[in-house]
């Protein structure tokens, strides 16, 4: 059995942020007679660099890292916002809430920069982020947790076993805070037990919405381990309430979930009002969204991300285009639109049946649409359609893999636009083109999630001629 050390209230520095926006911070123990001090490295959430914080660590010497809250904030590092309460962000999804947004911009700025440069591409490619006017209540879509103790909201950061009961939300428009209040007091009211993860038991599980900017539609969706039919009375309560309180409500789901694995998933679907999509748009086209559609989160940012990408692809009307992992079609359509033809290649075949139907919502015939892994897809496109002259990618956080990276190096467009989410992923793909002679151009971060770690960007890559 490892020795157990006394607890130890210390006084420490933040460095830095990880690239999860937790706090960095290193502590020393005076050395013993014969060793040198033992080094104790600390992850802080709420945090930025240059905070004079008060932790208590369990075990302090007998550890070499340990991640935990601060008890007290001592001095402020200079990239802190006044603003916000010292202890206000411990729910996840806004790990920055403590930072200035000038703060959290260079610090975005210079992840992206980092791991650009860490794959041996030079630094000063990546061009000065471009945030927001005003960051604030911007996401179109938010995904709530029930806890077994009446909260709903998110986890806290670090910690899914611990969800923070959501009062208001700098990231949600306040149509979505009334309807997540509505849906709380009707818990209440209909004493309906949330999930208890540990135990298996519980009826709500998550609660899910979206909101168009463009058209003004609502749509809620509520996940159970049961049917709504189980609950006629409690589901019935919560129709009139929502549909009687939000004037603007145009879909409300109930989606039965039993699934172990804590995702958002559908078994059995009721829609108890409205139709089970709402409209939305984007860069002046219109979309059909879904539950389980995924559209990007941000609507300002996303049409600055989408001219972006048609920028520095230089579209023509008598250019052929493919859209890799093309989704619904985000942007296949604008791409569609000032190019001669378009095709887009994604896995998920409920995706590209949105697609054709977005297509065809919007007037577009020449677009083609096929439902494939991106490898496979990539091989039989020039028989069933043809030779692009321009290939561009939005794939997952996880990257497309070297194994898509090396299929595309040897599709071998003039021009490969990279659409990403993640600048670590981002780089470690980019190395994989650069080997069937691409050169790296241009590195634009677009900052979609102002308040969280996520940083968007929008590369550009030549062949060397």
């Amino acid at each position: 059995m490892k020795k157990q050390y006394p607890t130890e209230v210390l006084d420490v520095r933040i460095d830095k942020l990880d690239s999860k926006g937790m706090g960095v911070a290193k502590y020393v123990h005076p050395p013993v007679t014969g060793s040198n001090g033992k080094q104790l490295k600390l992850f802080i959430p709420n945090t930025v660099p240059g905070d004079l914080v008060r932790v208590t660590v369990p075990n302090a010497k007998g550890r070499r890292k340990a991640t935990l809250n601060f008890d007290t904030l001592l001095e402020a590092g200079p990239t802190r916002n006044p603003e916000v309460d010292t202890q206000a962000s411990r729910a996840g999804g806004t790990p920055l809430l403590a930072m200035t947004y000038a703060g959290q911009l260079a610090y975005k700025e210079s992840l992206v920069r980092g791991f650009i440069e860490g794959q041996g591409f030079d630094g000063q490619l990546v061009q000065p982020i471009i945030g927001m006017d005003t960051p604030t209540r911007y996401r179109n879509k938010m995904e709530l947790t029930f806890g077994s103790r009446g909260e709903l909201g998110m986890h806290a950061q670090g910690d899914f076993r611990t969800i923070i009961d959501m009062k208001d939300s700098i990231l949600a428009p306040e149509i979505m805070v009334q309807a997540k209040h509505i849906v709380s007091d009707w818990q209440q009211a209909y004493q309906l037990p949330g999930y208890d993860k540990e135990a298996k038991t519980g009826l709500l599980r998550n609660l899910m919405m979206r909101y168009s900017f463009a058209t003004k539609e609502l749509m809620v969706v509520l996940y159970a381990t049961d049917t709504s039919a189980n609950y006629a009375e409690a589901s019935q309560a919560l129709t009139d309430r929502l549909s009687e309180q939000l004037p603007n409500l145009a879909s409300f789901i109930w989606i039965k979930n039993t699934r172990i694995a804590d995702k958002v998933d559908a078994e059995e679907t009721a829609v108890l009002y409205g139709r089970d999509f709402i409209y939305d748009e984007l860069a002046g086209y219109r979309y059909r969204l879904w539950p389980d559609t995924f559209f990007q989160p941000n609507p300002v940012q996303a049409e600055k991300m989408v001219q972006l990408a048609i920028d520095m692809a230089e579209v023509k009307e008598d250019m052929r285009v493919l859209d890799l992992f093309c989704g619904v079609g985000t942007f296949s359509l604008p791409l569609a639109s000032r190019s001669k033809e378009l095709a887009g290649i994604e896995i998920v075949e409920a995706s590209i049946e949105s697609a054709k139907r977005n297509a065809a919502d919007n007037g577009l015939e020449n677009t083609f649409f096929m439902a494939s892994d991106a490898r496979n897809g990539l091989k039989v496109l020039p028989e069933v359609w043809g030779q692009p002259d321009l290939l561009l990618l939005d794939p997952p956080r996880s990257g497309a893999g070297g194994k898509v990276m090396r299929a595309i190096g040897r599709f071998g467009t003039e021009k490969v636009v990279y659409v990403s989410c993640n600048p670590k992923t981002l780089a470690e793909d980019l190395v994989w083109l650069r080997d069937f002679g691409y050169a790296l151009k241009v590195v634009q971060p677009v900052d979609q999630f102002p308040y969280s770690n996520h940083v968007e960007c929008v590369v550009l890559m030549e062949k060397d001629r």
